[in-house]
């Protein structure tokens, strides 16, 4: 198997803090799952208006995740995501840096939860086939760190050639689909991890 790009290494604080605003972190997951689309496109996409996302892409552009396609014409130029993904490393013991992961973390899981909630609200809408092949499990796993890091890995692994950004094969009945790896240890409501 041909070696697959690698995902951007976010370690600046200050793009993290960048990364963490909801419509930046949602417009970019978009250009990744989609490719490019102009400013209205996304905006219809994401529920804003062309101008806040020509604003914002742009910002997102001074870091170098997206520029400018090319397009139709030269005022309503398509933008496209540079990046094949993201890779956050283990947590700072710079509180500052540590407050971005964690708010760049924040934003990662309110947009894997709006796009959860929009396929359960119309669920219903989609063809047949794609109810059928559309999944959501959950499982309670024990297992060591070790153990967990190299299920991540696996998972990763397994996902990696079908990422939008890579995958040059797809078929032509093909869309792009919201996919998402959560695992973590279990949490309690008093905040200690479960043993």
């Amino acid at each position: 198997m041909t070696e697959l790009p690698a995902r951007m290494r976010v370690r600046d604080a200050e793009l993290m803090r960048a990364l963490a605003h909801p419509l930046r972190a949602e417009l970019l997951t978009y250009l990744m799952a989609v490719g490019p689309r102009t400013a209205s496109e996304c905006a219809t996409a994401v529920g804003s208006t062309a101008s806040n996302c020509s604003w914002h892409l742009r910002q997102l552009a001074g870091f170098g995740l997206v520029e400018r396609a090319d397009g139709d014409n030269s005022r309503d130029k398509p933008w496209r995501a540079t990046q094949v993904g993201l890779e956050f490393e283990e947590f700072s013991p710079d509180p500052a840096t540590q407050a971005a992961q964690l708010a760049v973390l924040g934003a990662n899981v309110a947009g894997d939860q709006a796009l959860t909630q929009r396929f359960v609200d119309t669920v219903e809408t989609l063809e047949p086939e794609w109810q059928t092949a559309s999944g959501m499990s959950t499982y309670s796993l024990r297992v060591n760190s070790a153990e967990l890091a190299e299920l991540t890995k696996a998972v990763d692994d397994l996902l990696r050639p079908y990422v939008t950004t890579i995958r040059t094969d797809a078929p032509p009945d093909a869309r792009p689909v919201h996919a998402s790896w959560r695992a973590f240890p279990r949490i309690e409501a008093d905040g200690k991890p479960s043993s």
